[in-house]
């Protein structure tokens, strides 16, 4: 337990870059209440990116982070330009990765909430983005998305009624973000429903989903006319995304 106290501590120190024991102290009592120690700390590493986390949009996981290095590694041996959705962009951490690690890359950021879209450009900045490679979009999903993209990547709310949320999600992380609907399936229903469109010939959509909404999700296809998909499994060995292919816009 001490240990673990030291080891937060010179993890603070180094956040204020010199021994500021008045702050640190401030810090060490917003662990104690039970703020997450990224929220407190104020950023998060993500592929080698600084995700500045100062707008408390919802935290990347490490699962994000395992199946978003699977797309940039999919996507290295593309030629020519890839046009690239980031969907339920949040803190912007999976367009930016992408990024930084393709450079033949353009990415839009679309995200509904205003908060959201300054932390995106927080971190666009912070990441030495270059103007040019990326467009940030206010948009409900694709409500205000215009053309058609190589790759769409979502992380949509997937948290249903009945799963367990850990109580310092519950009071510090945005419940926007991570509360689906009673199921935990509305955001990802309305996604599968209107993307289409969006893909172009041989594009594909990468979707992170809930442990348990496999089977599920697959009526879900099975509805809306998807008939290429495989699912992969996180780095822990459960269900966390799907690769969806040959994807046609007739229903």
């Amino acid at each position: 337990m001490i240990s673990d106290q030291l080891g937060i501590e010179h993890l603070l120190r180094e956040k204020y870059k010199l021994d500021n024991a008045f702050s640190v102290a401030q810090d060490v009592r917003r662990l104690l209440k039970g703020e997450p120690l990224d929220y407190v700390i104020g950023r998060v590493p993500f592929l080698g990116c600084h995700i500045d986390l100062s707008l408390k949009p919802f935290i990347p996981r490490p699962e994000t982070e395992y199946w978003v290095n699977e797309v940039i590694r999919s996507l290295k041996a593309r030629s020519g330009s890839l046009r690239v959705l980031d969907v339920f962009a949040g803190s912007g951490c999976i367009g930016i990765a992408v990024l930084k690690h393709l450079p033949n890359s353009h990415v839009t950021f679309a995200e509904k909430n205003p908060r959201f879209i300054e932390q995106i450009k927080i971190n666009i900045k912070k990441n030495g983005i270059a103007a040019g490679r990326f467009c940030v979009v206010r948009s409900d999903i694709f409500k205000n998305i215009k053309g058609r993209f190589d790759v769409i990547l979502a992380n949509p709310p997937y948290v249903g009624a009945g799963n367990h949320v850990d109580l310092a999600v519950k009071e510090y992380e945005p419940r926007v973000a991570y509360y689906g609907g009673q199921n935990g399936l509305m955001a990802i229903r309305r996604f599968l429903k209107d993307a289409k469109p969006f893909v172009r010939p041989g594009g594909e959509i990468w979707m992170e989903h809930g442990a348990g909404q496999r089977r599920e999700i697959r009526k879900l296809f099975l509805y809306s006319g998807y008939e290429d998909f495989l699912f992969h499994n996180d780095q822990y060995g459960r269900p966390r995304y799907v690769i969806i292919r040959n994807i046609s816009r007739a229903a």
